[in-house]
């Protein structure tokens, strides 16, 4: 998609460019990991060992305290699919390297959560072959296309939203080796370490119902790469990061939005700063909502966070 400039009234096309080599946009992913994915800084070019004898570009752990791999790039290129699952086989196998380069980059007292493991695909563009890859294996992959103009702006747009649980029996027998065993491990780990949103309202009132199916449709309405990701106590609506993550309790759905609490105007009744208080999720902007005034009230500031982080 091309961008313009506006000069007086008038569109000015901006031309693309590349990066130079694929270091120059993997430094530059890591040193702002944080406002692009949301992610700390784990290891960069990480070696899987002698036997396996590979480099990961990236590795980061999530807000939600998931591995996440990052492959690069700067051409069009399959390899990036088949390396990617190699690599998402190899840390499932090899825990505690990552659990150790963790410790190492962000201390002891960090957990890892493997109920979900992110996998990072960035590159200018992706053949047809690729797009269909990752749907027949199954494996829980992000395609993130990239643009970069001559006017220093960078656009990311994922393109292929993350896959939901597939059986290994759905992977063809005539594929790949590696990304067969990546597809089926994969697999496997989404089908027994996943949460569901239906756990989530299992017993709550139906007002309480009503609530949070109001919330969720509005949210996964902003945009069609939304995403919801059920954990253990709440659940996340994320496309990069996580916009808004959702408790839902007995008497009232509690929000915590990606939101500055400083920066808020006027802040509402049913709202709190909760950034220097623990809680679930991730989010400073606390809501908490009881009734359809409450959810008027909490779909401003769901928009606001929407916008916020550059949706």
């Amino acid at each position: 998609m091309p961008i313009f400039h506006i000069s007086n009234k008038k569109l000015i096309p901006v031309e693309q460019t590349n990066f130079m080599t694929e270091k120059e946009l993997q430094s530059l992913i890591e040193a702002n990991l944080a406002p692009v994915f949301n992610c700390r800084f784990v290891s960069s070019e990480f070696s899987t060992g002698a036997q396996h004898a590979g480099r990961i570009d990236t590795l980061a752990l999530s807000e939600d305290n998931n591995p996440v791999i990052i492959e690069y790039k700067k051409v069009e290129s399959s390899e990036l699919i088949n390396q990617s699952l190699f690599y998402l086989s190899w840390i499932h196998d090899h825990r505690g390297d990552f659990h150790i380069a963790v410790q190492k980059s962000l201390g002891n007292e960090v957990k890892v959560d493997w109920s979900d493991v992110r996998v990072i695909c960035l590159a200018p563009n992706y053949k047809k072959y690729d797009l269909h890859a990752v749907q027949v294996v199954g494996a829980n992959i992000e395609l993130w296309r990239y643009r970069l103009f001559k006017n220093a702006c960078l656009l990311l747009e994922e393109i292929f939203h993350r896959t939901v649980s597939t059986s290994p029996d759905m992977v063809a027998s005539n594929k790949n080796p590696v990304m067969v065993a990546a597809g089926k491990k994969a697999a496997l780990t989404k089908a027994t370490g996943v949460y569901s949103f239906e756990q989530h309202i299992l017993g709550r009132p139906e007002h309480i119902k009503e609530i949070v199916f109001e919330l969720k449709e509005h949210i996964m309405n902003l945009d069609s790469a939304m995403e919801e990701v059920p954990k253990k106590l709440y659940v996340a609506y994320r496309i990069a990061q996580n916009i808004v993550c959702m408790e839902v309790k007995k008497q009232k759905v509690v929000l915590y939005l990606k939101l500055k609490p400083k920066e808020i105007f006027n802040p509402p009744k049913i709202s709190r700063d909760v950034s220097s208080i623990g809680h679930f999720g991730t989010g400073d902007f606390e809501i908490a909502v009881t009734s359809p005034a409450d959810l008027r009230v909490a779909k401003e500031f769901i928009d606001m966070a929407y916008q916020r982080i550059g949706g």
